[in-house]
């Protein structure tokens, strides 16, 4: 490993280290911003549904710990390391973290603005993440009893939404397109809580309790087409992911299941970008647009 890289990962173990003695829970992650163990279950002839239960690392944010030896056996199994991702939804902070992008055509800045102006509520000042592409992650907390899914554009074009089975990239962690650093005044910041307003905003209503009725014999719909995108190899995963997410739409369900295809993707090997752009193609192919 040349000198930089040495100093880049000492400093991503080193960052890592200091956001879990604040109570962060931590992983590695490669200079690609995902997390740098692989599935000890790749390449097993059946998908594996595991999330550590087996003991071993590489299981992506289901590793974050916040207990220092933790951290430094999960950053020496991964030398390649440049950075650091935080889990979101954990205690003791239930982290969420809001992602606005500039590389969208919307000004997300100015979309959450407008948000706010319209559901009444204020952006509190926080601990903010400046990016390498000129965007910001804001870091807020949510109420332990309220579960926050991860969501893309969901929330407004350009905004993504970090939640319960998400990570941050951490500051101070490098990814091949440059370092992720605090914005000027918000390093002795604490994360705010969420909004009331806005964590409506990005909290799914609560579907009703019928106790009467008896639970669904049958696995959720769309099961199937979960399995076949995490059970594939290298080369497959964007032919597998597009087949399945097609299916999903032809058959009426496509919105409902494209988070957790997105999820299968990401743990097959694909960015989360790739795998909603892959689902973003499969829904206009189906519909018609894409023709």
């Amino acid at each position: 490993m040349a000198t930089t890289d040495r100093q880049t990962a000492t400093l991503a173990l080193a960052h890592a280290l200091s956001a879990a003695e604040r109570g962060l829970p931590v992983i590695p992650l490669s200079p690609t911003k995902l997390p740098a163990l692989r599935s000890p279950h790749r390449g097993a002839p059946e998908p594996v549904l595991c999330r550590g239960e087996c003991g071993l690392p590489g299981h992506g944010v289901h590793d974050a710990t916040t207990d220092p030896a933790g951290i430094r056996s999960l950053f020496a199994a991964a030398p390649w390391a440049t950075g650091y991702g935080i889990a979101c939804g954990r205690p003791p902070h239930h982290l969420i973290g809001i992602d606005l992008d500039t590389k969208s055509s919307t000004d997300s800045v100015a979309a959450l603005r407008h948000l706010a102006l319209r559901h009444l509520f204020t952006i509190p000042e926080t601990v903010t993440v400046l990016t390498p592409s000129g965007g910001r992650h804001l870091w807020l907390t949510g109420p332990p009893d309220v579960v926050v899914p991860n969501s893309a554009s969901r929330l407004a074009p350009g905004i993504d939404v970090r939640g319960a089975g998400g990570y941050l990239v951490g500051p101070g962690s490098v990814s091949a397109h440059g370092a992720y650093r605090l914005a000027p005044g918000t390093a002795e910041l604490s994360p705010a809580p969420c909004p009331r307003a806005l964590l409506r905003l990005i909290t799914p209503p609560a579907r009703p309790h019928h106790p009467t009725q008896p639970a669904p014999s049958r696995p959720p719909q769309g099961q199937g087409l979960v399995q076949f995108v995490l059970a594939a190899h290298e080369g497959q995963r964007n032919t597998r992911l597009f087949w399945a997410a097609c299916r999903a739409y032809e058959n009426g369900f496509g919105d409902d299941l494209a988070d957790a295809l997105t999820e299968a993707a990401v743990r097959a090997g694909l960015t989360e970008r790739e795998a909603h752009a892959t689902i973003a193609s499969a829904e206009r192919l189906t519909s018609g647009r894409g023709r």
